[in-house]
């Protein structure tokens, strides 16, 4: 029983992981690329688009830990 828990601890962790990624690539990646290649609905660079990427960084980080927490519980 105990690999089973185990292996269904690790699944858990990973797709919480990926909710992760998911955050960084919506409030990071995306705005960053979005004014690198100069499109025209990019946000730009103020004090309030930086705000918003530090909030979406802040849940990344949240949303990790989270996953990190959950693999607490695996038995040995």
């Amino acid at each position: 029983m105990s690999a089973v828990h185990n292996e269904q601890t690790k699944l858990l962790a990973t797709a919480v992981n990926n909710i992760a990624v998911a955050f960084a690539v919506i409030g990071f990646v995306t705005p960053i690329t979005a004014m690198s290649f100069g499109i025209a609905s990019a946000p730009t660079l103020h004090p309030a688009t930086a705000f918003f990427v530090a909030i979406w960084l802040c849940a990344v980080i949240g949303v990790h830990r989270v996953g990190r927490r959950v693999l607490r519980s695996i038995r040995p």
